[in-house]
């Protein structure tokens, strides 16, 4: 953990495709990173190039989080493909280690009103496909 600045740690739990874009744009940007997953197989999904930290672990187990200095991360990014997973994190990141910046992705926004007013960005595909949508089709917002 020494070569990481700590100040500028962004620690990213799930590698999936959207996990390990990020992870790969934040490392060849010269961004220090942390990516979390479960499942060894999916940090295939890291390039050569990725200069950040891989680790094998379970991203909801605080002995874990504490390990990679969450609490010392400028941003966390919860984008496992489990909802609940993503937002227990986001929730801990914020509440318990109390990130600064932390990033939720969720897939149903019917949950909302367990991150309501907590100062966590929240990303929603389907919402964001849906304006996009509606914003090529000439209907604005």
């Amino acid at each position: 953990m020494s070569k990481i600045n700590t100040n500028k740690l962004t620690i990213i739990v799930g590698c999936g495709r959207l996990g390990a874009e990020l992870a790969n744009s934040i490392s060849d940007n010269n961004g220090d990173v942390i990516i979390i997953d479960q499942n060894k197989d999916s940090l295939r999904r890291l390039s050569f190039s990725f200069g950040g930290i891989a680790t094998v672990k379970d991203g909801t187990d605080i002995d874990v989080l504490k390990e990679v200095n969450i609490e010392k991360a400028g941003t966390v990014i919860a984008v496992t493909d489990d909802e609940n997973t993503n937002i227990m994190i986001a929730l801990m990141a914020k509440k318990y280690f109390n990130v600064k910046n932390v990033i939720l992705r969720v897939h149903d926004n019917s949950k909302q009103p367990l991150y309501n007013d907590t100062d966590i960005h929240v990303i929603c595909p389907s919402e964001l496909t849906s304006k996009a949508v509606k914003e090529m089709m000439g209907g604005g917002k």
